[in-house]
């Protein structure tokens, strides 16, 4: 039973969405490095170039939120995180070859479209001025409908936005209020409507699960009433309750929080609601529609997955990062910045550089990352292809992820995996558990795994 076997893989683990994980990176790591691995990434797979803008900035702060954000401050100090940001591109982009293409830009935050559009415009003519454009890129924003017109919709569309993503965590007003989190400015339903109807290529809707007043029964029916407005794809996030790291989560405790069994009712409400709605299971929290570019990319092996989330092979790239707290991921190193706003604004201003921690990767990292995402992202790991790709031999794929069929066990004993000479396939149950079964291929993973959040 499916409920038995989350309980049974609900341990501590990385979420994965880098390899090695966050935790790994170092302030040794310097700003002349990440000039030289910008260099690199030039010559280095894949070709193609993903933009990551992070706007800070939030006009309410949800007591839920995990993020880096700030509330929203003086609007001089906007004017001059986004003078910082332009100024931060100019500097990347001055390294980075006029001849490789740009397929895919995120804008996330925070709340990036709680901000004037002006500083919008600013950002997508800087990406024009330096860098060229696919015709089928993907160009998203994540949204709060509390800061949403179709005027600023119409805006987005016209500066070449073709995806919206809308952070609706819940439909129950007292759910909002209780997180403090400000309400939509019209309804949820009317707000896709407008976004279809300006011709955006694609809707996403966020729920999150574990919050205050939210029951099993409840989480079920905003489920459900997400599945009849019907975004192209959905995702369900977990609440992570870390008072001790986000101070502000502690007010949340004075309404109580559900109890783990409450919590994994919701998950399995949602991922049987999903299913049964049409909706394809991407990854440990991800759906999308039968005809979403992303579960035709999970249909023929194709997925990727970066710190944005789930993403198809064709428009992911190597990822280059810009604004406070931002994580820039090439094929050779991770850069982070300097996660306050106003140190952000004080390195850009200073060195035209912010970053304040990184990691570089050596040749053994580089393949135990691509064994883990095939896991992670698309279930199958085919050894002679991931040697192909690697530029190593199977054997040598093995030895450097320590490959021990042993380790994966009791996952073919409860009928998560099946293995032969060739390649792993991860089943559609193991998919849900599927963060374990990466641990087994990661050589370094620590012994304290109590540092990372439950797998489930």
């Amino acid at each position: 039973m499916l409920k038995d076997l989350l309980v049974k893989y609900n341990r501590p683990g990385p979420r994965y969405t880098s390899y090695p994980p966050a935790n790994f990176f170092t302030a040794d790591f310097s700003a002349e490095e990440y000039k030289q691995a910008l260099i690199n990434s030039n010559t280095e797979k894949p070709e193609s170039i993903s933009l990551y803008f992070h706007v800070p900035f939030c006009p309410q702060i949800c007591h839920f939120c995990g993020c880096n954000t700030d509330e929203m401050l003086k609007m001089s100090v906007v004017e001059l995180y986004f003078k910082a940001l332009l100024k931060e591109m100019d500097q990347v982009g001055a390294l980075l070859d006029k001849d490789r293409k740009v397929t895919q830009i995120h804008w996330g935050g925070g709340t990036p479209n709680s901000v004037a559009i002006r500083f919008i415009e600013q950002v997508m003519a800087k990406v024009n001025e330096l860098f060229t454009v696919t015709s089928n890129a993907e160009i998203a924003m994540e949204c709060s409908p509390a800061y949403l017109s179709k005027n600023y919709l119409q805006k987005l569309r016209s500066l070449g936005f073709n995806r919206i993503s809308i952070g609706v965590q819940d439909f129950r007003e007292d759910v909002l209020l209780a997180v403090n989190r400000a309400l939509p400015k019209y309804p949820i339903e009317e707000i896709v409507a407008d976004i279809r109807e300006l011709g955006f290529e694609g809707v996403n809707m966020d729920l999150i699960y574990g919050l205050p007043l939210q029951t099993p029964e409840s989480f079920r029916e905003t489920v459900k009433q997400a599945i009849k407005i019907r975004p192209d794809r959905l995702v369900t996030f977990s609440y992570a309750h870390v008072p001790w790291v986000k101070a502000a989560q502690k007010m949340l405790e004075e309404y109580g929080l559900p109890g783990p069994d409450e919590k994994l009712a919701m998950l399995l409400n949602g991922y049987h609601e999903m299913l049964a709605g049409g909706y394809v299971s991407i990854g440990m929290d991800h759906y999308a529609l039968p005809t979403d570019s992303m579960a035709v990319a999970k249909k023929q092996n194709k997925l990727h997955r970066n710190f944005q989330g789930y993403c198809t092979q064709e428009t992911t790239g190597q990822v280059y990062a810009f604004g406070a707290s931002s994580i820039s991921q090439l094929h050779g190193a991770y850069a982070q910045n300097a996660k306050t706003t106003a140190q952000y604004i004080k390195l850009i201003n200073e060195t035209g550089y912010a970053v304040e921690r990184g990691y570089a990767l050596n040749n053994n990292e580089k393949v135990i990352r691509q064994t883990i995402n095939e896991i992670m992202c698309n279930g199958l790991l085919n050894f002679e292809s991931l040697a192909a790709s690697t530029g190593v031999s199977v054997d040598e794929v093995k030895e450097i992820c320590n490959f021990n069929e042993q380790k994966l066990s009791e996952f073919i004993d409860d009928k998560l995996l099946t293995i032969n000479n060739k390649s792993i396939q991860v089943s559609e149950d193991g998919m849900m558990v599927v963060r374990n079964i990466a641990m087994a291929f990661d050589p370094n993973l620590s012994e304290n795994l109590n540092m990372y959040s439950k797998t489930i």
